[in-house]
């Protein structure tokens, strides 16, 4: 395989971006961010460059089959279907609620310990414990309905002491055989197994970095590894600056192509782009729709992209005025010129959203309920809720100034001015304000107070549209998850709670229908595109591939001589 040089020279350097000494390397990744830690259970897994780095060196015990790549040569997945990863094969006991997996033999991880059934009860067991800042773990067993993985666990009274420890729920029944028993049917199980919150820890090497004040070793999977069976193993890493990792030699799929990657951190976009197209660089991820498109006939180069999860949305939040009125938000709703946007801010890389989930999902549908540009309808909806013209909306200048993080402003902020020009034109008087994203993120997650925003970066990665009710739209106090909008319903909750258990895939699919069209009725949020998401690389580079959490995976790629 062909070994390059220097990897950022004198050019890098006259762009301000810090050099390396010279390094031979397979593949040199320029991103935005790298891994601010890697431990899964972590206040850093919310960062993609986490994701990214959790994936790959950790390892699932399933995963989805392929389906072959698009017109762009981006490799796909079938989401109905699995594979398996590091359990051989499994099986389902209706009765008792009970999956038995079979694990692979002779897996081996970066440090030379062996796989086997102690590996996934370990993991388990620690997702139980709620011991990290971010119990993803525990939430993903829980969506799966995995037993006693209840809120129980939380606290520090004897009871949840109690309820954290792993019991019969995750067994093991020899060395190479694990179940795994569910509260009630939920097929969410297999999905949530492909996701970075459960996939298996390499116990061993886990239980030597424990400490008496961490005895699940979060302090060193956020600082020095996450130690596992999959195709990488950290060789160097600079948080803020540079992550590098070499190909497991041992790997039980067949080692790496591609025997070594840096991912480094290059924040300005621009300077991305430069290097790339020098040729000293063969990735480079999260330009904005204009820097790709600018690339599509650079020589050498190549631009690729799969309409998967993301999105862009208005959020209006059911709990400020005057957005509690149904009357104005279809207002708003009919008030967006979605083929503007697409045109003149994603240069045609996206597509209306009709439906409030990806619509690459199972269990997606075109809702019969749509919300067509009409300035007329726009205006006669907004008169009837009792503002015409937008006569009476001055009483809530802090309702509309329009939100969104001020470091997407080069995608972003092109899409707010389109909106504030569109709803001027319905009498709604517009304030721009871009926040900080950590600003942004507390206010819209945590405090849940955001009235009005633009987001561009929430999506459900469980590849199932009952995960993405559960996550986003069922009610608080009936287990939403991330109810930023504070929409609540007794319907959709109350057909959540029986879609979720029901066996039969036609019946589960119609509820799940019925749940996505009253949400469209409701404007529980107003979708507005899909947005495609995209990479710009050597022309020498293959295997792309889209994954649910949109991180590349450098086990797929291929790099020719």
């Amino acid at each position: 395989m062909k070994r390059f040089g220097t990897l950022i020279g004198a050019s890098a350097m006259a762009l301000g971006v810090a050099a390396s000494p010279a390094v031979a390397v397979d593949l040199l990744v320029l991103a935005e961010d790298v891994p601010a830690g890697l431990n899964i259970d972590g206040a850093a897994i919310s960062i993609p460059a986490t994701q990214g780095g959790v994936d790959n060196l950790m390892e699932p015990l399933v995963y989805y089959q392929r389906k072959g790549v698009n017109d762009e040569g981006i490799g796909l997945f079938d989401f109905t279907k699995f594979e398996s990863r590091l359990a051989e094969s499994w099986t389902y006991d209706d009765k008792s609620l009970t999956w038995t997996f079979k694990l692979r033999q002779g897996v081996k991880g970066c440090g030379g310990a062996t796989f086997n059934a102690d590996d996934v009860i370990y993991t388990f067991a620690r997702a139980k414990s709620t011991s990290g800042s971010a119990p993803i773990g525990w939430f993903l067993s829980s969506v799966a309905s995995i037993d006693k993985f209840t809120p129980a666990v939380f606290g520090d009274s004897p009871a949840a002491k109690e309820a954290k420890k792993l019991g019969d729920e995750v067994k093991k029944i020899d060395d190479y055989t694990v179940t795994i028993r569910q509260a009630a049917p939920n097929k969410l199980l297999l999905p949530v197994l492909t996701i970075f919150g459960l996939m298996i820890f390499d116990k061993e090497t886990m239980e030597k970095n424990a400490t008496a004040d961490d005895p699940w070793s979060h302090k060193y999977a956020d600082n020095v590894n996450a130690p596992s069976f999959g195709p990488y193993c950290v060789e160097k890493w600079e948080k803020d600056k540079e992550f590098v990792v070499t190909a497991n030699p041992n790997y039980y799929l067949g080692k790496p192509k591609i025997d070594r990657v840096v991912q480094r951190k290059v924040p300005q976009s621009a300077n991305r782009i430069t290097i790339l197209r020098t040729g000293q660089a063969q990735l480079v991820e999260r330009l904005n729709p204009k820097e790709f498109d600018s690339l599509r006939n650079v020589r050498g180069v190549k631009v690729g992209g799969v309409y998967g999860n993301e999105n862009l949305f208005v959020h209006m939040n059911f709990k400020t005025a005057p957005f509690d009125n149904l009357k104005v938000r279809q207002a708003i709703a009919h008030a967006i010129p979605y083929d503007r946007i697409i045109r003149e801010a994603y240069f045609g890389q996206a597509k209306p959203w009709q439906g409030q989930f990806p619509s690459s999902y199972p269990g997606y549908i075109v809702s019969k309920t749509q919300y067509p540009y009409d300035v007329a309808k726009a205006k006669q909806l907004l008169a009837e809720a009792g503002y015409p013209n937008g006569q009476g909306l001055e009483k809530f200048p802090a309702a509309f100034e329009l939100n969104y993080v001020a470091e997407k402003e080069s995608t972003v902020g092109p899409i707010a001015n389109i909106v504030r020009s569109a709803l001027a034109d319905i009498g709604i008087n517009v304030k721009l304000n871009p926040l900080p994203q950590t600003q942004y993120g507390d206010r819209q997650l945590v405090k849940k107070d955001l009235p009005f925003a633009l987001n561009e970066q929430e999506k459900p990665i469980g590849v199932d549209v009952g995960y993405g009710v559960q996550l986003f739209f069922v009610s608080a106090e009936k287990g939403g998850l991330n109810t930023m909008v504070n929409y609540s319903n007794a319907k959709v909750d109350d057909l959540f709670a029986k879609a979720i258990v029901e066996p039969n895939d036609d019946a589960r699919n119609k509820m799940l229908a019925e749940i996505q069209d009253q949400l469209m009725a409701d404007v529980a949020w107003l979708p507005v595109v899909e947005w495609k998401t995209q990479w710009a690389f050597t022309d020498k580079l293959k295997g792309i591939t889209w994954h649910a959490d949109n991180t590349i995976r450098f086990a797929d790629l291929e790099l020719a001589n």
